[in-house]
């Protein structure tokens, strides 16, 4: 059927589109105008489909509402009226004539879907007058009543802002007096007996009569859905799903039709393939004699669409409605091959005939839109890149991780934030060595602090969970998790946690150390007890879009990774090399941790060096293990970065007990601790500058590195090539000093060995001083590596695990877009990293360049490296997948 549509180009603004009747005044490419909803009902009216005519108000008039304290623009009473008009001469009827009326629907359309989120109003238009008139020209009273207890109900609640719950009370109250058990048994009069309780309702709960004028019921109507654009869910929604405010939402009116008017009349939802698994088949649900509320509320269980999902008493539509489902599935079929993408289907069947209310690129799992989106690339539906861009990557965190088996019980006590990914189960314990304990004695334990400091890595990495009372989604406890891929929970307010006494409550349970507790780390749930859990099931469509984006992107992807075992979790998720060692995580361990802090508290080089030598061949060992598990691709291993007190027990009796332990005395201890203490440690005696107080420190390090590149090169497999990375610098003459002290050591090593070594030297670029003078330190630097984590720090003066306290509030009022330490922030801190890659590539043609904070995993933030042309990013190996659809993607919207 060719498409009809009346392209309307006025002189003057216009704030109406009309659809229906095998002609439109838009399309679907008008989405930003008219709104997802309207696009796409112009679109199918184009396209000769069944849809009921009405008409959209554009999202322009949001605007303006906004813009002018509510205020319609001129001109828009009287492009209302014209488009009722013409609905009215479509569908044979009259809005609020006594005789023959016409309700119609009043539904919001956000350009983005934002399911349930806004505010919808259905057979409005309807007073007693006209709902008598509507029995009559139907013959058929109850359905009319049916119709008009719903509008009341609806406009009340929506418009007047009147409690839900009165309304459902009385509806209980008179199936009870009924001795009815679903509305459906109600007839005409008591039907009629409801409109007036809740009429009477209504003006008790807003001190006025409900409106019977349909006009002003109409504007009434236009304004409450307007309205809800800055209703409190739908900023939330807006929130969580990175959609901006200034968008606002259009207004779409359209005559009803009744899936309520009898049993050859259905209403329902239908996808055009299933949206949990992506088989490519017709799914979804219907209720005869309903509207569409009643299929999501719950109250009614739909019965499927297919007769083969049928259950046991075999009632489907195809069954019941044989012609309509036929035609259902012709028309879905018609609109994936339209819109080439599986559709999401709101219809309703009026007397046997199919009408079509709203199509749209339906919601799907991440496993689901991976095999849609590579079935229909393999069948030439669309094109790989395309493909490439219908999945979402943060979606892919789903599938790497366990997750919480469907048919479980869930009963939460406390829930968090769900700072990394995954489900998991285990013994609670509350301290990094206890978790370190249980754990070597092959028991799953869940760590469960107020909150972590880097002295509990060690017991972090024991623990199969992390469980916090306090912290946001970039404080300690969820960045190292997501490094780590554990899951965690951080900052559930709810659970009171008794360190001493072993134990913490929440919900009314108290959960003793070793009992067993579940975390949901994206739900942020915290459950007692054993909840099952599935293991992901990467499949063969996975693999394809992967290799798929490899091809693509023009970006490596490196992980930030520290043990072999996460360096080769990191390989199986297709990680090119390691863009992050952070050598500090290597010490804590048991017996690691003793040798540093005999390290810190030795009281001169001598006694620092016997120190170190027992840090050396453990670091070695370390290092030799990446080297293998890489296989000769590169591994940058960044120096000694924390400030020594951080490797030092903080509460003071637990510093005497290990002073004593180590033969120093507690006073001596005590003494050190105060000479470290700092006032701000973050911006102290740490990075390059410990190590140019401490060369021996420095020195033990790149002796550890290049030994280890030796042993792992004398194997025989590739050669290793590491990427020793200087912390924290701020000037050229920092990594001069510390490069000349790496040069002797690799030279010595070298010696030793009898085999040359070949390495690199670079920066990590975290300071705005270092990014502005990128020329100077590319001299002596081989590679920057920025570290986006403490150059936002430092650029916004802010400490990530303090910021929660007021984030969210400059969020809300618009003072910053996004969380700037979750999604870099491209106009300042992006502007320090342009600056260092041009300032630095000018100094250095070949300098390489990526990136390493925890940003390099987040797919907003891969898509500015790639406008700043980095060479690769880096991010903790559970999100290597993510990065590398993501850098695909950046590469393609690039390549435009």
């Amino acid at each position: 059927m060719q498409r009809k549509i009346n392209k309307i180009a006025p002189k003057v603004r216009r704030w109406v589109y009309g659809f229906g009747g095998g002609a439109a005044d838009g399309d679907a490419s008008m989405r930003d105008l008219l709104g997802g909803k309207g696009a796409n009902l112009a679109e199918m009216s184009a396209l000769g489909l069944p849809v009921p005519p009405g008409f959209t108000v554009s999202t322009e008039v949001c605007a303006h509402c906004d813009a002018n304290g509510g205020a319609y623009p001129d001109g828009l009473e009287e492009e209302v009226a014209a488009a009722l008009a013409r609905v009215e001469s479509l569908a044979g009827a009259r809005f609020g004539d006594p005789e023959n009326p016409l309700p119609v629907s009043v539904r919001s359309g956000a350009r983005a879907s934002m399911p349930g989120m806004m505010d919808t109003v259905l057979n409005l238009g309807l007073n007693d007058a006209t709902a008598a008139g509507l029995a009559a020209r139907t013959g058929d009273a109850r359905f009319a009543w049916d119709s008009y207890r719903r509008f009341v109900q609806m406009y009340a609640e929506v418009v007047l802002g009147a409690d839900r719950y009165r309304f459902e009370d009385l509806l209980a109250l008179a199936r009870e007096e009924k001795g009815a058990a679903l509305d459906t048994e109600l007839d005409a009069d008591d039907l009629r007996r409801l409109v007036a309780a809740f009429k009477a309702a209504a003006r008790e709960e807003v001190g006025r009569d409900f409106p019977d004028d349909p006009g002003e019921q109409l504007w009434g109507a236009i304004g409450a859905v307007l309205r809800s654009w800055r209703g409190e869910r739908a900023v939330t929604y807006r929130r969580l799903h990175d959609i901006p405010d200034a968008w606002g939402t259009a207004v779409n009116i359209q005559a009803m039709v009744f899936g309520n008017m009898g049993a050859d009349c259905a209403t329902g939802v239908a996808f055009t393939r299933d949206p949990s698994t992506g088989e490519n088949r017709f799914y979804g649900e219907f209720l005869a004699n309903a509207q569409g509320e009643d299929v999501v509320s719950g109250v009614r269980t739909p019965p499927p669409l297919a007769a083969a999902a049928a259950g046991p008493d075999g009632v489907s539509m195809e069954a019941a409605m044989p012609d309509a489902f036929r035609q259902l599935v012709e028309t879905g079929r018609r609109l994936e091959a339209h819109y080439r993408d599986m559709q999401d289907i709101e219809f309703t069947v009026q007397r046997g005939r199919l009408y079509m209310l709203q199509t749209r690129a339906g919601k799907r799992a991440p496993a689901a839109a991976i095999r849609i989106a590579v079935e229909m690339a393999e069948a030439g539906t669309i094109g790989r890149e395309e493909a490439l861009l219908r999945v979402d990557p943060g979606a892919l965190d789903g599938l790497l991780h366990p997750v919480i088996d469907p048919a479980a019980e869930r009963r939460p006590i406390a829930t968090g934030l769900p700072a990394s990914p995954g489900a998991v189960g285990g013994a609670a314990v509350f301290s990094a060595g206890e978790a370190e304990r249980r754990a070597a004695a092959g028991e799953a334990v869940i760590l469960v602090r107020r909150e972590t400091s880097p002295e509990d890595i060690h017991g972090m990495y024991a623990a199969r969970g992390v469980l916090t009372a306090r912290g946001g989604m970039t404080s300690h406890a969820a960045v190292v998790a997501r490094g780590m891929g554990r899951p965690c929970v951080c900052g559930a307010g709810r659970i009171r946690v008794d360190a001493e006494a072993r134990r913490f409550e929440a919900g009314g349970v108290t959960v003793e150390e070793g009992d067993w507790i579940t975390i949901d780390g994206a739900a942020g749930q915290v459950m007692p007890g054993r909840v099952a859990t599935l293991e992901p099931e990467l499949s063969g469509e996975f693999a394809t879009l992967m290799a798929w984006a490899d091809g693509a992107r023009r970006m490596g992807v490196r992980a930030n990774a520290e043990t072999a075992q996460d360096a080769r979790k990191a390989r199986e998720f297709g990680a090119e090399g390691i863009g992050l060692c952070r050598t500090e995580h290597m010490f804590f361990e048991a017996e690691r941790i003793a040798a540093a802090r005999e390290m810190i508290l030795a009281d001169g080089e001598e006694r620092r060096r016997a120190a170190l030598a027992k840090i050396l061949p453990m670091q070695r060992a370390d290092f030799a293990e990446l080297f293998r598990a890489m296989d000769g691709r590169p591994v940058t291993i960044r120096l000694l970065d924390p400030p020594l007190h951080e490797f030092l027990p903080q509460d003071d009796g637990e510093l005497a007990e290990m002073a004593r332990a180590m033969g120093f005395s507690a006073e001596a201890a005590a003494r050190r601790a105060r000479e470290l203490r700092e006032a701000n440690p973050m911006l102290g005696h740490r990075g390059c500058r410990l190590a140019i107080s401490h060369p021996e420190i420095a020195e033990t390090q790149a002796r550890a590195i290049f030994e280890a590149a030796a042993a792992v090169a004398a194997e025989g497999g590739p050669a290793p090539v590491p990427e020793v990375m200087v912390p924290l610098a701020a000037t050229g003459a920092e990594v001069e000093i510390l490069k000349a002290l790496v040069d002797r050591t690799a030279a010595a090593v070298a010696a030793e060995t009898g085999a040359p070594i070949d390495y690199l030297v670079g920066a990590m670029i975290e300071l705005p001083r270092a990014a502005l003078r990128a020329g100077e330190i590319a001299g002596p630097a081989a590679f920057f590596s920025f570290g986006t984590n403490d150059l936002t720090q430092t650029a916004f003066g802010v400490s990530r695990d303090d910021a929660g306290a007021f984030l969210r509030v400059y969020r809300e009022r618009g003072i910053l877009e996004k969380d700037p330490f979750v999604t870099l922030d491209a106009d300042g801190v992006g502007e320090l990293v342009t600056a260092g890659v041009e300032r630095g590539r000018a100094a250095r043609p070949d300098l390489k360049i990526g990136i390493c904070g925890e940003h390099g995993g987040d797919p907003a933030s891969i898509e500015f490296c790639e406008r700043a042309g980095l060479d690769y990013v880096s991010c903790s190996p559970y999100r290597v997948p993510i990065a590398r659809l993501a850098a695909a993607q950046a590469a393609i919207r690039a390549r435009g």
